[in-house]
């Protein structure tokens, strides 16, 4: 397990909190020791897309940590006042400056150890033309046989592309749930 940020400030009056398991819960919260707000810490969600032009989808290689210079799917983490399809298409943007029509939600990964769940969304690049932003060093299109598989930055995006290549082959596209270990 990955160690976590422990909250240590109440963020309604700014007082210290302790962790305990509050009355009518059964789990250990951070709890306010001035106003006894109970602070929930919840996963982050991560959503991206799969971006397909013909045979091909476009992965963008990372300019930021973590796993500077690896490939990825166009992702990030879900703002405050979004939908899931709309940071995906904010995300693919952002990262590949991608022109693209969101399709149906292709993949809910959890990545339970550093309390993460990643949603993929399918999607149909318009045109080829690509802006990648400040976080991208390069985006570019790949045909399966192409897809740099030993230098794929993280697992959540391996399994999907998995997903997606297995899902073309056989003629249809499902929804893929499952747990990153």
């Amino acid at each position: 397990m990955f160690p976590r940020r422990r909250i240590q400030h109440c963020s309604l009056c700014g007082a210290h909190v302790e962790y305990r398991v509050p009355a009518g819960d059964n789990r250990e919260r951070a709890v306010c020791t001035a106003c006894g707000e109970i602070l929930y810490e919840n996963p982050i969600n991560v959503v991206g897309t799969v971006p397909v032009w013909g045979e091909q989808v476009l992965l963008c290689r990372r300019n930021i940590e973590p796993r500077h210079g690896l490939w990825t799917l166009p992702a990030g983490f879900l703002e405050l006042d979004e939908s899931t399809a709309a940071g995906a298409l904010r995300e693919t943007v952002e990262e590949a400056g991608a022109n693209v029509e969101l399709g149906a939600l292709f993949t809910v990964l959890n990545v339970v150890r550093v309390g993460q769940v990643h949603l993929f969304y399918l999607a149909r690049m318009l045109d080829t033309t690509l802006a990648p932003g400040p976080e991208t060093i390069e985006a570019r299109l790949f045909r399966e046989d192409d897809v740099p598989w030993d230098r794929i930055a993280f697992r959540t995006v391996r399994q999907t592309l998995e997903h997606f290549f297995a899902d073309r082959r056989a003629g249809h596209f499902g929804v893929h749930a499952g747990d990153i270990g």
